[in-house]
């Protein structure tokens, strides 16, 4: 992806994994002196292939950080709808299901990381693979400086390929790309933190408590019922932090969840809502249908 837009692709146009979702490996052959990772400037005048319409859902086995100068763009990440605007950051992980939009020019910089490229004490420490944090993050301007400042240092290390031999250039590549992934760590964790906080304790673990149990429990009194809260506290907490009932955020982490099997898999689909709580085939058809309009054949066809 070195010096292109994000929509350009692996030499090979990228590998369909044999769910219908065409997934590109990292671009080796676009990458200066080969080494793990890219940067370049965004534009509209570059794709990933011709014969490979980005504009469509498809995942990568790299990370990707965009950082925008204008806005709005929107991107699609795991079927939720991103608007970035001038100054954000929108971090896409390996394996997430995603899908640039037609409408947006996409301007700025975009840096690719291949897995592996960085040590494993930089990957835990970085948060490479939190994949329960927010991929839209909004810096305050002094964040957004020091961003901007460490990515602009990568980039000049990056294209500066005459002052030192491949094995020190990649070493400095490495601890100019740590110093940018830590700052850009401590922003996403901020930002988490930031909306625990705003959340509260009460829909903090009920949304904890949502996410190890929504394949099997969809109901509000039971969770509430193991939290220790009243119902109503409940109820309050939920609506305070998200503005929807609990029955309506359970609903909405099945419903995720259910989309992603139906992208990523070729499970049937009895064998997809039995893995949601759904041991009825034909009830989980019907959920599917009265939460997204369609039915979870319909959803499938459209993304292959």
């Amino acid at each position: 992806m070195a010096g292109s837009n994000p929509r350009s692709g692996g030499p090979d146009g990228g590998d369909d994994d044999g769910d219908g979702i065409r997934t590109f490996p990292f671009p080796v052959d676009r990458s200066v002196l080969g080494v793990g990772m890219q940067i370049a400037p965004m534009g509209p005048d570059r794709t990933w292939r011709a014969d490979a319409p980005l504009d469509r859902v498809h995942r990568i086995d790299f990370h990707i950080v965009m950082l925008f100068d204008a806005g709005p763009v929107r991107h699609m990440i795991d079927f939720t709808e991103h608007e970035a605007a001038a100054g954000d950051l929108l971090w896409i992980r390996p394996g997430q299901v995603h899908r640039f939009s037609r409408g947006s020019e996409y301007r700025g910089t975009v840096l690719v990381m291949q897995p592996g490229f960085l040590p494993r004490a930089t990957v835990e420490a970085t948060g490479l693979y939190r994949y329960d944090r927010q991929p839209l993050l909004h810096p305050d301007p002094a964040q957004l400086a020091a961003l901007r400042a460490a990515l602009d240092q990568l980039r000049r290390e990056y294209e500066d390929t005459a002052t030192l031999p491949l094995s020190l250039h990649t070493a400095v590549l490495r601890h100019s790309l740590t110093a940018f992934l830590l700052r850009l760590a401590h922003l996403a964790a901020s930002s988490a933190e930031a909306d625990r906080e705003r959340s509260g304790t009460a829909f903090t673990r009920f949304r904890d408590a949502v996410e190890h149990g929504f394949a099997t429990n969809h109901s509000v009194s039971a969770y509430a019922d193991a939290l220790g809260y009243s119902r109503r506290t409940l109820v309050r907490a939920v609506r305070a932090a998200t503005g929807e009932t609990p029955k309506g955020f359970i609903d909405k982490r099945v419903v995720l969840e259910a989309k992603r099997l139906l992208a990523h898999t070729d499970l049937p689909i009895g064998r997809v809502g039995a893995a949601v709580g759904f041991p009825d085939a034909a009830n989980f058809s019907k959920f599917f249908h009265q939460h997204t309009d369609t039915t979870p054949a319909a959803f499938r066809a459209e993304l292959r």
